[in-house]
């Protein structure tokens, strides 16, 4: 088999600017019927039979639509249009259409005598569909954070249906980028922070390498201008050398490939300059410091993809390998598709060099990521199975999903949302069967959960990382094993959405509670309805709506909310209204912080639960609520302290935050207290567990738990290390006696040290 190699080098830029593909320089914008002949040239060279009747077209059609624009440079504002033309023709290399759509696609947004109808009339729907998606959203009457939205989330909709839409957006940000000198420095700036917080990470998850090194350098160049210069400087100064070490490196590796007989090519380079910076920082070190700059490639001509291991055997052989720096992308692939072999190699002087090894379709998919998946498609550009096949369907689940993300208040959520699953570092983590799952890194084992399935990450109660019993928040490592250990009820709770990173187990988290307040909505104006009625108070919506305004409600859904979930006290909610109507007010004046108070901080769990000593249960009228500090359940000695204008707040006697009360002995807002012997509410506490940890502790403590008496666990938060575990455990109880009885479980389970009560 024929041999060959190559070494690549820049002849102008140490980095061209993040590997940009060389072409022969070009100056439009003097003569538009040369112009149109060169682009129908690039065409021609670089796509399958274009038709070049729609690009002609479409050409004269944006030369007469801008006739009368100038861009910042002072150049004709068609130069754009047909740079981003060639880019989409010789860089993306995509399509006639394509091409056509990146030379209109300012027609609409720039020119108010044209309507995407009138390009559909001319061109078709599917150039109209693509114009339409990249136009951008304008409305004077809006701030720019909500107009800047709304258009991310029109040109997402659209992405699902076709996915030229953003690589048509990606030329669009490419041209702008590399023309950015021209405008004021405050616009450079802000437009340079938007391609580095969405643009570029956007192009890595479609897998566009290229693309995505070029808009970071540019970003890192308009801000941070004495940073990139020093690094570009530094590059330049050092090429030579550079250049000459990449060489003796590559020298035996070449000879090795060539008695192999390969068919390959070799190339060296160093990182790109944002990069370097990024590593700069990280390791507080100056780039004359850094030995790891350099890179080399070798790509193998439509090999077999095990010849890129046996590869990797040549090179390891050659070089001392770092064995935590290798990384099987070919076995794995990331999110975007991207396939490649990773190691990093000590070379002579003890510098460390990255060896990368792929084949030419791989490297296809590195460079042009979806572009290539979906180069020369006779059919369509659009959806197809091939989105399927590289990891993008949960991509572009999620863009379909977007819908929900209507009105005003629900942007900044479409805005965190998509910048979450814009992250550019996954890691790769087993199921207990070995299956593969991709998160984020700084993943955590409910983003796994979720990921898993809905159902398994709202039921999450704990998790076994590599076998050993792990905090929910504990961020998740690659090629860790995790094992969920789920409740028979939902354990979802509100502190997750902290520390959750993936897009779906926070809306799936937000979705759970926005469905349980709907759900208590429904439950607390049933009960109003029926209350209200056997009270004989005959009021209409509007006067309703006017009271609980006036009790200090936003509307009265939040008032039935505070109903159903039972943070407001139906009874007492009842002759507060009725007296306000005996008294004709609508609107709360002295009284009315009173009255909120009494109605919102009553629970209806606690009323003839606990009473005033001496009593004997007559005083249900009196509000009290148990305090979050201890947790009092029946069979605890507790007392009361009076809140003003909240009723009777009940503690444990043994509670810290009421010893110095007790000490004093003079405080007469402490109130003796006592429980109603027909309690029958279910109550939360925590329980303390440490010991031994062993294989299969968490499910023994858990098992020990819920068989007694159907116990619902509300969380669990255990962490091990060496060999010692140690946690608390929430759970519903019915009194002390119930609690005893789980205390003694616990303790009789091999290598459990420890069960008692949490005090925190």
């Amino acid at each position: 088999m024929h041999t060959h190699t190559t070494h690549k080098d820049d002849r102008n830029d140490p980095r061209a600017l993040a590997a940009k593909p060389q072409f022969p320089r070009y100056s439009p914008g003097k003569d538009p019927e040369a112009d149109l002949a060169y682009l129908l040239t690039e065409c021609k060279k670089h796509l399958p039979k274009p038709d070049e009747d729609i690009i002609t077209r479409a050409f004269r059609f944006c030369l007469d639509a801008h006739r009368n624009n100038k861009r910042a440079s002072g150049e004709p504002y068609y130069v754009h249009l047909f740079e981003v033309a060639l880019i989409v023709a010789r860089e993306l290399i995509l399509d006639d259409i394509s091409v056509a759509a990146a030379l209109l696609h300012d027609v609409v947004e720039d020119n108010e005598s044209y309507a995407v109808k009138d390009i559909a009339a001319q061109f078709g729907p599917a150039v109209a569909q693509i114009v339409d998606g990249v136009t951008k959203i304008t409305d004077i009457s809006q701030s720019r954070e909500i107009t800047q939205a709304e258009s991310y989330r029109k040109l997402l909709l659209s992405l699902a249906k076709d996915l030229r839409v953003i690589l048509i957006k990606f030329a669009d940000r490419l041209h702008n980028m590399r023309t950015l000198d021209h405008l004021p420095p405050e616009k450079q700036r802000r437009i340079a922070q938007e391609t580095l917080d969405i643009y570029a990470p956007f192009a890595h998850r479609f897998g566009l390498g290229q693309v995505k090194w070029e808009l970071e350098d540019l970003a890192f160049k308009f801000l941070h201008r004495k940073e990139y210069d020093e690094i570009k400087r530094s590059l330049k100064e050092t090429r030579r050398s550079r250049e000459d070490y990449i060489r003796r490196f590559a020298e035996p590796i070449r000879k090795r490939l060539d008695q192999s007989r390969l068919k390959y090519e070799i190339s060296g380079r160093p990182k790109h300059i944002f990069s370097i910076y990024n590593k700069m920082q990280a390791r507080q070190k100056g780039i004359d410091e850094l030995y790891d700059l350099f890179a080399v490639r070798i790509i193998l001509d439509e090999a077999d993809k095990n010849e890129c291991f046996l590869i990797y055997g040549i090179v390891t052989e050659i070089y001392t390998p770092v064995p935590e720096r290798f990384k099987d992308y070919i076995s794995v692939p990331k999110k975007n598709g991207y396939q490649s072999l990773h190691t990093t190699v000590i070379g002579a002087d003890g510098r460390r060099i990255e060896v990368q090894i792929r084949t030419h379709s791989m490297h296809e998919v590195a460079e042009k990521g979806v572009a290539a998946h979906f180069l020369y498609k006779a059919e369509t550009l659009g959806l197809e199975p091939a989105l399927a096949d590289n990891d993008f369907e949960y991509w572009i689940n999620w863009m379909r999903n977007i819908r929900e993300y209507e009105g005003e208040e629900m942007l900044p959520q479409l805005m965190e949302s998509f910048k979450l699953n814009l992250f550019p570092d996954e890691i790769h983590v087993f199921t207990p069967k070995g299956d593969i799952r991709k998160l984020p890194a700084g993943a955590t084992p409910v983003d796994f959960a979720f990921d898993i399935h809905t159902k398994v990450g709202s039921h999450a109660i704990g998790a076994k990382v590599n076998g050993r019993i792990a905090p929910l928040d504990e961020k998740l490592q690659n090629g860790d094993e995790v094992e969920i250990i789920t409740s028979k009820n939902p354990t979802t709770t509100r502190n997750w959405e902290r520390f959750v990173v993936t897009h779906k187990a926070k809306s799936q988290i937000r979705r759970f509670f926005n469905e349980e307040k709907r759900q208590k909505t429904i439950e607390g104006r049933t009960l109003w309805e029926r209350k209200s009625k056997k009270a004989k108070i005959n009021i209409g919506e509007d006067e309703l709506e006017r009271i609980v305004v006036s009790l200090k409600y936003e509307n009265k859904s939040e008032f039935y909310y505070a109903l159903g979930s039972g943070t407001a006290n139906i009874d007492i909610a009842i002759d507060v209204i009725k007296a306000r109507l005996k008294s004709g007010a609508t609107q709360l004046q002295l009284q009315s912080e009173v009255d909120f108070n009494v109605i919102l901080h009553t629970a209806r769990q606690t009323s003839g639960g606990v009473y005033l000593t001496g009593t004997a249960g007559g005083s249900a009228d009196i509000v009290f609520t148990y305090a979050k500090c201890c947790n009092p359940i029946p069979g605890d000695d507790i007392i009361g302290v009076v809140i003003t204008g909240r009723g009777i707040k009940v503690h444990r006697k043994l509670c810290k935050n009421m010893q110095h009360r007790l000490v004093a002995g003079n405080d007469d807002r402490i109130m003796p207290l006592e429980w109603a012997s027909n309690e029958q509410g279910e109550f939360i506490a925590a329980l303390r567990v440490a010991g031994d940890d062993r294989p299969g502790m968490l499910h023994d403590i858990t098992n020990a738990i819920v068989s007694y008496k159907n116990t619902n666990i509300r969380n669990i938060n255990i962490s091990a290390a060496e060999s010692v575990f140690e946690g608390v455990v929430t759970v519903f109880v019915r009194n002390t006696e119930h609690l005893s009885r789980l205390f003694e479980r616990l303790r009789k389970i091999r290598g459990v040290k420890t069960a008692e009560r949490f005090e925190g």
